[in-house]
């Protein structure tokens, strides 16, 4: 068996059409073709069991043209139109790959190519092992030292040798070959009559096409005339067989971790396409021959699949059913509720309808914006909220929706404030579960309604294609968003129950979810306000900067070669500089990873250097770039989107921009912080809890040393150091208060000695040492570490203070790897969920506050453990009293709250 990746990335779109030419005609009863969608999940369930222990991602190509469509007009056109018994196969293929767990990317406007080849860089370029499953050529251009390609149906690996042995050129000189030869799949012309032969002859001789190109008049023949003739063309061939690697994707090869098999759908799938021997292997307690994991999701038991007729759903387009409908949903007691806009940023997005269910199958859909060519008349939009209005801004009835944050948002900016969103089937979902499935609204429906809803995509289509949804028309509008409102009513009611059966949960998900979602709208629609030119010229810095170290490590190597590429900085460090092997990939080659090189940096310059760089570049593109892109030019501010559903333990993530992410730790990093900045007038009060994670630990572990150090209001971190040391809290230098700093934080985590001996630059018998001192010194900490695993382990769950449970299907898995990572989430997820859960119920005090006294100050950033305001100068020092009693309020803790408080006229001077 070949060694096992870190990384394995599959070409779903290949694995489509070598099942369809290599299976036979499988049909189930119905006459439904079944080959490739059995093909596709075989080929899947082969490379798991080559690859048991390796993060899986599966890409498949999104409908509609990409940039390459745009740059040659001919770019596939020669392919004919997929054949009906392939294309009925992708849709059940698709949910049955979700299904089985596996991370599934379909990026609109980029080709699975483009996807592959960025998720392969980033995680070569972290050192790590990739496997590439694929039949297609053109990613061979991938290959390098840490990047091969396999071929599941025969079992063969390519890896730099092995493309030079099949196309004759090496990796780097692919996309070149590709080039010369064409690609007739791709329709890519290439030069008439050169086969792979010349294409390799000319590039080996003359070194890439550019040397080709510049030789031209040297080439004879027929050949030579034929090349010439198409010199102009070579460019564009070029860029069109070049796997772009730097696509803007939100998911990084960390984020490619397998969830739990969705038992409920597989079952379905398998029964409807009739794989009975896969049925009979799941009903049998296993999956591709391992047995499953237990899942302690809030219910497994097969979903009662809902019948819904689409066709029994109205549309309101005249006063009398308006009013009508009106009367119908002030009797409920509660009806689903959801909008219809011209876009997703809630900013600016424009309502183009409205949609409402009262019981399952009772829907409508009133649109007031659709204004495609014969569009027929509508109610106005003004009319139609006006009417609408009192129903909204009341307490009763209760309002039910999905994602329920964008609709307040979008509201607020017509003049309505939304009352009584008492449910959000989202946040129920994740409440219930967060590791159970995704919590949109389509895979919601699947899991737990056996239900297959229409997708955007289904209406609008996708990619350069697609249309705003005020171009849809009627009849399918009112089939796509009253089945939205439909779903929603029916998951609430599938949800609601079991949440009200679990007090806890119940507390957590009224007493925090609930009345934070419009806390964060609120947040939102102020947005943060930014110096942009401040970033433009930091960005320019940047690339000076970034210039002088390419030039220092050219120098410090002796000749220029790619900082961007891991393979040739492995090869200058460890085979010209002869530098010291400190760690290997899982082929054995020399690491280039971030902590090795790290560790060499603190003997040697160039991997300094490198490190170096490689942060400039990651800042300069991520943010100096890309942040003043991102202001509103409505606003004139950038408007972040907090999700509340992402994290599995709590915590708010942030999106478009990610403002929980900004660099604190180098001076380049707060130097960007200072380009957020205050209006004129106003300063920005940031408040940090402090240390609150060990002060969660203290809590749980009930540790009488780290309980002590706390209501004494100690330096923890000395205290710590004391104590592993031997020495009283004077004695204490820099130094140790360093190393047990490092300690307290990192046993949080799950850090081993090995771990820590690199964070600290000591040999590992030494951090060995510290850690046992360390649970000597702290032995409730260790009771605590022990108890949690156990107690993982019989419940399937770990909780918070406030009840908030994180289920751990991995947590009795047969793989050592998965479960120890489960028992490591153990120890740590309650206190980063516990932390999430305090400054959540924060954010709802404060912002009760602000809006009850009509205090000018406005909440603007949360950033994990800290809050950003902006208030005018005058009533800093009443809002920052205010703020930390409030975030100091209800202390659930047997440890005292701090809170660490700053002003300024920009972040960085606050924080």
């Amino acid at each position: 068996m070949p060694e096992t990746p870190l990384v394995v990335l599959v070409d779903g779109s290949s694995y489509l059409f070598r099942a369809f030419h290599a299976m036979p005609p499988l049909t189930n009863a119905k006459g439904q073709p079944t080959g490739v969608t059995y093909g596709v999940v075989n080929m899947l369930r082969r490379l798991e069991r080559d690859y048991p222990d390796a993060h899986i991602a599966v890409v498949f190509d999104a409908k509609g043209p990409t940039f390459r469509h745009d740059a040659f007009v001919d770019y596939k056109a020669n392919r004919p139109p997929m054949p009906d018994d392939l294309a009925i196969q992708i849709a059940p293929t698709l949910e049955l790959v979700r299904a089985l767990g596996l991370p599934l990317l379909v990026i609109d406007g980029v080709e699975a190519d483009d996807v592959i080849g960025t998720l392969a860089r980033r995680a070569a370029g972290r050192g790590e092992q990739v496997l590439i499953s694929t039949a297609d050529k053109d990613l061979a251009q991938l290959v390098d030292g840490h990047v091969r390609l396999v071929n599941t149906m025969t079992n063969t690996v390519l890896d730099v040798a092995g493309v030079k042995e099949k196309f004759g050129v090496p990796p780097e000189l692919i996309a070149d070959f590709l080039a010369l030869t064409g690609d007739t799949v791709d329709n890519i012309p290439g030069v008439p009559k050169v086969g792979p032969k010349t294409a390799a002859k000319w590039l080996n001789e003359y070194g890439s096409l550019n040397g080709v190109i510049a030789h031209a008049d040297d080439v004879g023949g027929k050949v030579g005339e034929n090349l010439r003739a198409t010199l102009d063309q070579l460019p564009l061939f070029l860029d069109l067989a070049t796997v772009r690697c730097e696509v803007p994707l939100d998911i990084d090869p960390d984020n490619l971790n397998r969830v739990s098999p969705d038992l409920d759908t597989l079952r379905r799938l398998f029964t409807e396409l009739e794989f009975k021997s896969w049925l009979k292997e799941l009903d049998g307690g296993s999956l591709g021959g391992k047995p499953l994991p237990g899942t302690h999701a809030p219910s497994q038991a097969a979903p009662e699949v809902a019948v819904i007729d689409r066709d029994a759903y109205e549309t309101v387009i005249d006063e009398a059913s308006l009013a009508r409908w009106c009367e119908r949903l002030a009797a409920m007691d509660a009806f689903s509720f959801d909008l219809e806009t011209d876009r997703l940023d809630a900013i600016s997005a424009r309502i183009v309808g409205l949609s409402f269910a009262i019981e399952p199958g009772v829907a409508a859909y009133v649109p007031v914006g659709h204004d495609y060519p014969g569009a027929p008349d509508q109610l106005s939009p003004d009319a139609v909220l006006a009417r609408l209005k009192p129903l909204l801004e009341a307490d009763s009835p209760r309002k039910i929706g999905q994602g329920f944050k964008f609709d307040c948002t979008v509201l607020a900016r017509y003049g309505i404030s939304l009352a009584g969103p008492a449910f959000d089937t989202m946040l129920e979902s994740y409440v219930l579960d967060s590791t159970a499935t995704r919590h949109d609204m389509d895979s919601l429906a699947a899991k737990y309604l056996g239900h297959t809803t229409i997708t955007f995509k289904d209406v609008a289509g996708s990619g350069k294609n697609q249309i705003t949804f005020n171009q849809v028309d009627l009849e399918t509008a009112t089939r796509y968003a009253a089945e939205d409102a439909d779903v929603t009513l029916r998951l609430h009611r599938h949800f609601w129950p079991q949440i009200e059966a679990e007090p806890d949960l119940r507390r957590v998900f009224e007493q925090i979810e609930m009345p934070l979602l419009p806390v964060l709208s609120r947040v939102e629609r102020h947005g943060v306000l930014i110096d942009t030119a401040l970033l433009r010229a930091q960005s320019g810095e940047l690339a000076a900067a970034m210039l002088r170290l390419e030039a220092e490590a050219h120098e410090l190597a002796g000749h220029t070669f790619n900082l961007g590429s891991p393979l040739q900085i492995q090869q200058v460090l460890y085979e010209e500089q002869k530098l010291p092997v400190l760690g290997r990939t899982p082929t054995k080659q020399p690491s280039t990873a971030e902590d090795v090189l790290q560790e060499l940096a603190l003997h040697y310059p160039l991997p300094r250097v490198i490190l170096e760089h490689r942060g400039l570049s990651k800042l300069r593109s991520t943010y100096t770039d890309k942040l003043p892109q991102q202001v509103n030019p409505q606003t004139g501010r950038v408007h972040t989107s907090y999700h509340q559903a992402v994290a599995s333990t709590g915590r708010l993530s942030s999106s478009d921009p990610n403002l929980q992410n900004i660099p604190i730790r180098s001076a380049e990093g707060r130097r960007i912080r200072q380009a957020f900045i205050a209006s004129p007038g106003c300063v920005l009060l940031a408040a940090d809890y402090s240390q609150i994670e060990l002060r969660i630990m203290a809590h749980l572990s009930g540790d009488e040393g780290l309980l002590r150090a706390f209501a004494e209001g100690a330096d923890v971190h000395r205290a710590t150091a004391a104590e592993i040391f031997g020495t009283d809290l004077a004695g204490v230098t820099g130094d140790q208060r360093r190393a047990a700093k490092t300690i307290n934080f990192g046993l949080i985590y799950g850090m081993s000695p090995f771990g820590l001996a690199q964070q600290l630059g000591i040999d590992r018998g030494a951090a060995q040492l510290y850690v046992d001192q360390y649970f000597a010194r702290y032995p409730g900490v260790r009771a605590y570490m022990d108890a949690t695993r156990v107690a993982a382990r019989e419940r399937g769950y770990v909780e918070t203070v406030y009840g908030r449970r994180l289920h751990l299907p991995e947590i009795r898995s047969t793989n050592g790897q998965r479960r120890q990572y489960a028992e490591r989430t153990a120890i740590n997820a309650p206190m980063q969920g516990t932390a999430a859960d305090l400054i959540k119920l924060a954010m709802i005090r404060i912002d009760r506050w602000l809006r009850d006294n009509g205090e000018p100050a406005r909440m603007i950033m949360q950033v994990h453990d800290e809050l950003v305001f902006e208030l005018p100068a005058e009533r800093a020092e009443t809002v920052r009293a205010r703020v930390t009693a409030l975030m100091t309020a209800d202390n659930p803790l047997s440890v005292p709250l701090e809170v660490e408080t700053g002003l300024g006229l920009n972040w960085d001077q606050a924080h």
